[in-house]
């Protein structure tokens, strides 16, 4: 009897608490500038490796590129240490300076391929090629940092 009571308790707090948060953009936190494209990959466990294989000759380099002509911030990878569990066990992030950065442009894609050049976009589209057979984009998202105040 006291164990439901406590039980009770507990939920109608929560409820209540949960209720009673009326927070305020740019009064009680902040919202960041820059954006984060986050994709979440489900990878077949046995074939991290070769895809991180994969990604190390083209994701990587093409972000290198883009981080060097200034049209992203950087960009990350995680990967689970229990590849068996969950939706995902491959979290890819770039790092934008605002939402403005991820338009489209003639220009940014001019200078990009100028710079990446046709033999790595051949390597590239050769490599992706396997990629179906070993993983599966389960999500992705633009995400900001908020920060409380």
């Amino acid at each position: 009897m006291k164990l439901r009571k406590l039980l009770a308790g507990l939920v109608l707090s929560s409820v209540a608490s949960v209720a009673l948060a009326d927070l305020e953009p740019w009064t009680d936190y902040d919202i960041g500038e820059g954006v984060t494209n986050v994709t979440t990959v489900k990878v077949a466990s046995n074939m991290i490796d070769k895809y991180l294989e994969g990604l190390s000759q083209t994701w990587a380099p093409a972000n290198d590129v883009a981080k060097e002509l200034g049209q992203i911030e950087g960009y990350w990878i995680h990967v689970s240490q229990l590849p068996n569990s969950g939706d995902f066990n491959v979290v890819l992030g770039i790092d934008y300076k605002d939402s403005a950065s991820l338009q489209p442009a003639k220009a940014k894609y001019d200078a990009f391929m100028k710079k990446w050049g046709e033999a790595n976009q051949a390597k590239s589209d050769e490599i992706v090629q396997t990629y179906p057979g070993i993983r599966e984009i389960v999500g992705e998202y633009n995400m900001r940092t908020v920060t409380f105040k």
